[in-house]
């Protein structure tokens, strides 16, 4: 039984038979996995681990000491708790089946797969990192100085995969659903060793070009995975999903004055209508975890402010998966509640690429600004505009207001992205520093049906595409 976690582009898993179960890969809010077990009259023998995550903080260690299962994790590393650490041809005894540990490092160098044994025959692969549907995990997390050893390392594990396991056994990876772990866009949500083998590039590429073409098609990814590793040899304890206390509109102009964040997390339209001037727009009804924890400074004081507290809470849920425990604050209504003379309401114009179209052909020299990653860039952007992937915006926010000051003349800043989401963002971040903006609400593949001139760079060939939005 797979555990989706979308916004991570991760999945889970319960594997149980009789009265017992055992668990791969859990996310933090354990709380899912037991509601499965209690609802199946499963009792958890084994919590693994394929890998110690750098995308989220694992629930792994507080699960195993909630259900007294054994927890399993990866050999050769230093680990703060009590586990059993495996490495490669170990088996483990279940009453699910017997499970192989086959050592397959190249996302990280220690990762481990679980082949599920029964009758002789392995009838799963519970690759996490590894082996991804169509693609593998990343080999850059760790540094560049391991990158290209442990993509060689992938492209050999990839072999011993092919040439080890049952090849109809069902594959089940960790990452490879919006992941930014996945090295490339993954394909399908299941797959066998066998077909794998036959489709998966990985397989049938030359060592060199594997390594050589995989580097190059790697993008950016987030900045707080470099504190998803320490958390997790450290082991991370239960979590708290209680509300924190109510801000007033004083707390948050007070909030806003001393730099921390105050993240509005309605919807984009309602916060284009109308919003706290300083407040930032990261819309939970999308992937806003994923940006917050890529562009807040580790450790910032964060303030949430939703239309209702189902709004705050799913935000706390998808906030404490990478480590961040408790906002300082929240409040519920709307931008009149939340007001005042320091931070009053504001709000800025919402567009199409329709309507950006006709606006360049009123005035060429309109502003536009393109927050999308490297690789989306370089399949094409609309002539004319200025390239600032929102990850680096925060940091190229002078660059920008000098831009943005230089062709004031020709109106406001247009800020688009490939769905509407990160110009949402970027927006609200130039909207606090007064710079007019116009949010271009829109998906990218419009833009050249909506009249817009689109200039495609020469790039080399990938493996695949990079995740978007």
């Amino acid at each position: 039984m797979a555990i989706d976690t979308p916004n991570l582009g991760d999945r889970s898993y319960v594997v149980g038979s009789g009265s017992s179960a055992i668990v791969i890969d859990p996310q933090r809010d354990i709380d899912r996995v037991e509601e499965i077990l209690d609802q199946h009259g499963w009792s958890a023998s084994h919590v693994l681990e394929t890998h110690f995550h750098n995308d989220y903080v694992s629930g792994g260690l507080e699960l195993a000491r909630r259900t007294k299962a054994e927890y399993v994790v990866p050999e050769g590393m230093e680990i703060d708790f009590a586990a059993r650490q495996v490495g490669d041809a170990a088996e483990l005894a279940s009453d699910i089946g017997r499970l192989r540990v086959i050592h397959t490092p190249g996302h990280t160098p220690n990762h481990i797969s679980f082949a599920l044994n029964i009758g002789g025959a392995d009838v799963a692969l519970f690759t996490g990192g590894s082996l991804l549907f169509g693609s593998v995990g990343r080999p850059d997390l760790l540094g560049p100085e391991l990158t290209e050893p442990l993509a060689r390392s992938q492209w050999q594990s990839m072999r011993r995969i092919g040439a080890e396991i049952t090849p109809s056994a069902q594959v089940y990876p960790t990452h490879g659903f919006g992941s930014f772990c996945s090295a490339t866009a993954t394909v399908g949500n299941e797959s066998t060793v066998a077909e794998q083998v036959a489709s998966n590039p990985a397989f049938s590429v030359a060592e060199d070009t594997f390594v050589e073409e995989l580097i190059a098609g790697l993008d950016a990814y987030p900045a707080y995975y470099a504190h998803m590793g320490p958390a997790n040899q450290r082991g991370a304890g239960p979590i708290d999903l209680s509300l924190p206390m109510i801000a007033s509109a004083g707390d948050i102009a007070r909030r806003i004055a001393a730099g921390e964040w105050v993240v509005d997390l309605r919807h984009r339209q309602a916060f284009a209508a109308d919003h706290v001037k300083g407040s930032l727009s990261f819309d939970v009804h999308g992937n806003a975890v994923t940006y917050l924890g890529w562009m807040i400074d580790w450790g910032t004081p964060i303030t949430l402010l939703g239309a209702d507290a189902f709004e705050v809470q799913t935000m706390q849920r998808e906030l404490v998966r990478i480590g961040i425990d408790r906002p300082i604050a929240y409040a519920v209504g709307s931008s009149a509640d939340w007001s005042s003379p320091a931070t009053p309401v504001s709000g800025y114009r919402r567009a199409t690429h329709v309507d950006l179209s006709k606006a360049l052909s009123d005035d060429p020299g309109l502003p536009i600004l393109d927050l999308r990653r490297n690789s989306e860039f370089d399949d094409g952007y609309v002539a004319g505009a200025m390239h600032v992937p929102l990850h680096e915006l925060r940091q190229r926010l002078g660059e920008v207001q000098a831009w943005a000051g230089e062709n004031a003349a020709h109106g406001p800043v247009w800020i688009y992205c490939g769905s509407g989401f990160r110009a949402s963002i970027g927006a609200s971040v130039l909207d606090g520093l007064d710079i007019p903006v116009v949010h271009v609400d829109d998906d990218f593949v419009n833009a050249e049906n909506a009249g817009l001139v689109i200039v495609r760079p020469t790039v080399g060939h990938r493996l695949g595409a990079a995740y978007a939005d």
